[in-house]
């Protein structure tokens, strides 16, 4: 028999709106044990079976521990000084980028919402003009994953804009639309009782082996780039 896919479970939801509602050091202090059992026990779990179904799905992605944000929030430079957050998250890189520079895969849970997707959150100019270029070059490429119908279920590409064409690029280009993004993401949002289910690793394997490949376009030229400066 095979082992049960992992999942999170109805006690995780419960501790993440227990943690919106007492978001404070002391609740939380009394109450790691349970974080430690149903919340981060469980994504470990998830990312450890990623890891094995990676290199047949995304072979550049890396699924590792590090992969695990952490529970605790940066408030310095914040005015909610809130110390946890109410969420748990794992991102997933490029084997050869940062987390910082790399499209990723990456999904979320909080006790209101669940959160599949990836992209390139906030890509720096020069990744920008970078992603532009590859785009116009692989156009045709670049139009067949994201206009595929298993993409545009996820929500097709979507993401901040520029008004108008950025220069350097014809205004009148059939990639025009793509080419105003500032940021380039995917993703759906679902039921969070959905991360309880037996078929919730199923679930999300299948939707990011339909990002991989979008995923993949993006890191193209930021690879490159990287292996030029070794």
């Amino acid at each position: 028999m095979s082992p049960a896919a992992p999942r999170f479970t109805d006690r995780t939801l419960r501790f993440l709106r227990a943690l919106t509602r007492n978001n404070n050091r002391d609740w939380f202090g009394a109450h790691k044990d349970e974080y430690e059992t149903h919340v981060r026990a469980p994504m470990l779990a998830i990312i450890e079976q990623l890891a094995v179904d990676f290199p047949r799905v995304a072979p550049d992605m890396v699924a590792a521990p590090r992969s695990l944000y952490r529970i605790y929030r940066d408030t310095r430079f914040s005015p909610d000084k809130t110390p946890y957050k109410t969420h748990v998250a794992a991102a997933f890189s490029h084997r050869l980028l940062s987390k910082n520079e790399s499209a990723g895969l990456y999904f979320h849970l909080a006790h209101d919402q669940l959160w599949i997707g990836g992209g390139l959150y906030a890509p720096q100019t020069p990744q920008r003009q970078r992603i532009r270029e590859h785009i116009v070059r692989n156009f045709r490429s670049f139009r067949s994953l994201v206009e595929s119908p298993a993409f545009r279920r996820l929500g097709g590409v979507r993401g901040t804009m520029l008004q108008r064409v950025p220069r350097g690029f014809p205004h009148d280009h059939e990639a025009a639309e793509y080419l105003k993004l500032k940021q380039y993401l995917v993703g759906e949002e679902l039921d969070p009782k959905r991360a309880t289910s037996p078929r919730f690793y199923g679930a999300l394997l299948r939707r990011f082996t339909v990002l991989a490949p979008f995923i993949q376009f993006l890191n193209t030229p930021l690879v490159a780039a990287a292996r030029f400066k070794l």
